[in-house]
């Protein structure tokens, strides 16, 4: 991707780890320490393979995380267009 960092240096948390609290913790922890995530940071760096499905429980659980839609090219250098999410300061509704 070509917005992607070279190293993965933004989130402490082992990404290996697949269990839904796991991805959801991985995913939070990454919005707490960065302006936005696109779905495909997500899958690519934090090996989160369905992030809608892991902002949704995050917003189920208070956390005010608003979606825009953007242009983003995959590693291959192909466009698509993809959810960047945003935690909204504060964290929590």
């Amino acid at each position: 991707m070509k917005n992607a960092p070279t190293a993965l240096n933004t989130i402490s948390t082992d990404v290996s780890a697949l269990s839904a609290a796991a991805q959801r913790a991985r995913l939070l922890e990454y919005l707490q320490n960065n302006n936005a995530l696109t779905t495909l940071r997500a899958r690519h760096q934090l090996n989160i393979m369905h992030p809608a499905a892991r902002v949704m429980e995050l917003r189920q659980s208070s956390y005010e995380i608003v979606t825009l839609r953007r242009k983003d090219t995959d590693s291959a250098g192909r466009p698509h267009r993809v959810a960047e999410y945003m935690l909204m300061s504060g964290g929590k509704a």
